[in-house]
């Protein structure tokens, strides 16, 4: 059985990720999806609640985010935080604008005044400190929509169509900073998306580990390790799923602090896995010798790892799956184009499937 799921629709804002863990915080899955994701997608995923993130642009620029306005047809509860707040009162018949200096623009902890009898600020205070980062505001709410909440210098904080479950701040209830923010996002979920909390890490886990082994069955599996977070998580769900059908092969490149090489293996060399140590220092540094451009150094030490890891798994012989550990930021990341700059996160060199991987696979 599927647990009810919440969408997060990227436009490239600072927190979305923050934003998925306060919605998995209340009980409730999430995941960051493109800001582009089809109409056809989103029905698909069948979500019980869409949220629109903040982001840098703004919503009448050419070229800034947008969305299919169709997703307004869905009949699917959505809140719109700071850019996003704007997107939907900007497609519904409102009016968004630059602030000016002296008025509407507002950045950090601010006094703010809420309707408590909105569903999405129920049980709180009438005031409390939100964080505000916002240039542009609302100067006409669409004509379906009431205001529920404002501060000094902004009279549209908060708006609220409640007949079909349209909710929009110029705030981030993700942060800490907004007092009574994470109340707000558990207040969606429960008062207006109907949500049941049918959701724990421990289950997402389970299923995890459950799905590898039905994918793997008795087959072989191979993990570059590298004692960081990503990979140490993927060995431990692989180790807890195959056992010795896992082999990890941890690249000592001597760039680590001291002795964190033998705290890696220590850390994993009692594991019921074959465990493969590999001291490459001599490899790495020679190749790092006279280069002191930080970006060159990132590329070496990438395609060099990758070198040395082929090197090993061609040892090995026959295996069925190569496993990735990847990190949730860098699965969004390479899933939208919309964030500010580019960055190389683990695009670190060129790895060629092996031709002893019968069946290449990667978990993420």
């Amino acid at each position: 059985m599927q647990n009810q799921r919440v969408l997060v629709l990227d436009f490239g804002g600072q927190y979305n990720q923050l934003i998925a863990r306060r919605v998995r915080e209340c009980n409730v899955y999430c995941e960051v999806k493109p800001h582009s994701m089809t109409i056809d997608e989103i029905k698909a995923y069948d979500p019980i609640g869409i949220i629109f993130t903040g982001g840098p642009q703004s919503v009448y620029a050419a070229g800034s985010p947008q969305v299919d306005p169709k997703i307004f047809e869905l009949g699917i509860p959505v809140l719109g935080i700071c850019y996003g707040c704007q997107l939907m009162a900007h497609y519904l018949g409102g009016e968004v604008t630059a602030a000016q200096s002296d008025t509407a623009r507002e950045y950090g902890k601010t006094p703010t005044f809420f309707d408590t009898d909105c569903r999405l600020f129920k049980g709180l205070p009438e005031e409390s400190v939100t964080w505000m980062s916002h240039g542009d505001y609302m100067a006409k709410v669409p004509e379906s929509f009431r205001l529920v909440a404002h501060s000094a210098a902004c009279p549209t904080v908060g708006i609220c169509d409640e007949a079909r479950g349209f909710y929009g701040v110029q705030f981030h209830p993700e942060v800490n900073h907004t007092e009574y923010g994470q109340k707000m996002l558990h207040n969606f979920l429960y008062e207006v998306c109907g949500a049941k909390g049918d959701w724990t890490m421990g289950d997402y886990m389970r299923a995890s580990i459950e799905s590898i082994r039905a994918k793997v069955g008795d087959g072989k599996v191979l993990l570059a390790l590298s004692g960081g977070v990503d990979s140490s998580v993927a060995a431990a769900l692989l180790a807890e799923a195959v056992g010795n059908q896992l082999t990890c092969i941890f690249v000592d490149h001597g760039l680590m602090r001291k002795d964190e090489g033998d705290e890696v293996e220590a850390a994993f060399k009692n594991w019921d896995i074959n465990f493969i140590r590999v001291n490459a220092q001599d490899r790495f540094l020679s190749k790092l010798a006279g280069v002191s451009e930080p970006e060159a150094k990132r590329k070496i030490i990438g395609e060099e790892f990758i070198r040395v890891f082929e090197d090993e798994g061609k040892k090995i012989g026959s295996v069925d799956y190569l496993a990735q550990g990847t990190i949730y930021p860098d699965v969004i990341e390479s899933g939208t184009n919309v964030a500010a700059g580019d960055t190389q996160h683990q695009r670190c060199g060129s790895y060629q499937e092996p031709p002893q991987c019968r069946r290449p696979a990667r978990f993420r």
